[in-house]
């Protein structure tokens, strides 16, 4: 599957120092870069370390145990006669989870219970609902940075021996949800009811020793879709006015 293709979030604003201090209450991690990444490139995440909680820079890309090698994502490879072209990876900055205890590059992360928190600025999903790509920035209303549910792992190049910090984002359903189900491009082979479109999870600071310390059904009972009032709707209104203008010019 083509990450880039994937029905789930894809891009990420990290959230700078500031937020990492005041809100999560970490030390900014060296090599922080406060900018928006994509799949495979370099966010940070928080986890619990001896009881405090620790900012570390990761892959956001989870990879899977005994790899043998570090994949390049984003280099280009040779493809026939020479001609370069992008590779296509299998998406891991996103987990499913359902299921996620059983596939084979989340499962050992899953049961050893190494949740984090990946702070965000805002996240980005697109709307089609008139007829081409929207997108939307999802921010929240009060203005404060989301607290993404994830999975980090450690990945030991065997060439080298370098520890490779890496995690992924987890999903959820989200199709009843009043905004996120207007999210992605729908699928017309299927109701509107069942389009199993996704959404990021976010963990409120109240539940946080219960995300990164809970048991696994503490962790679970955590997992779903944030509620409409903690969004920020300005692009769902800009969204809303296309769609105005739209029916106002085919009348």
């Amino acid at each position: 599957m083509n990450f880039l293709s994937c029905r789930m979030c894809n891009l990420y604003h990290v959230s700078p120092k500031g937020d990492l201090t005041t809100y999560f209450r970490s030390m900014p991690p060296d090599g922080l870069v406060e900018a928006p990444i994509g799949p495979f490139g370099q966010g940070t995440f928080v986890r619990r370390v001896a009881g405090e909680r620790v900012a570390t820079v990761g892959q956001w890309g989870l990879i899977r145990p005994g790899q043998p090698e570090r994949i390049d994502y984003l280099a280009p490879k040779a493809g026939p006669a020479g001609k370069a072209r992008k590779p296509r990876p299998r998406s891991t900055n996103n987990a499913r989870v359902e299921g996620i205890e059983a596939k084979p590059t989340f499962k050992a992360a899953w049961k050893a219970g190494q949740r984090c928190l990946v702070p965000a600025q805002w996240y980005q999903e697109p709307n089609w609902e008139t007829g081409r790509n929207v997108w939307w920035q999802l921010r929240r209303a009060d203005g404060l940075p989301w607290a993404l549910a994830g999975l980090w792992s450690e990945w030991i190049d065997p060439q080298t021996g370098e520890v490779v910090p890496n995690f992924t984002l987890i999903t959820c359903n989200c199709d009843a949800h009043p905004l996120l189900a207007r999210l992605h491009k729908p699928d017309t082979t299927l109701p509107a009811d069942g389009q199993d479109k996704r959404s990021l999870v976010h963990i409120e600071p109240e539940h946080w020793a219960q995300w990164l310390e809970g048991s696994e059904d503490e962790a679970r009972a955590l997992i779903q879709p944030p509620p409409l009032a903690m969004f920020d709707l300005a692009d769902a209104r800009r969204t809303d006015q296309l769609l105005a203008a739209q029916r106002a010019a085919s009348a």
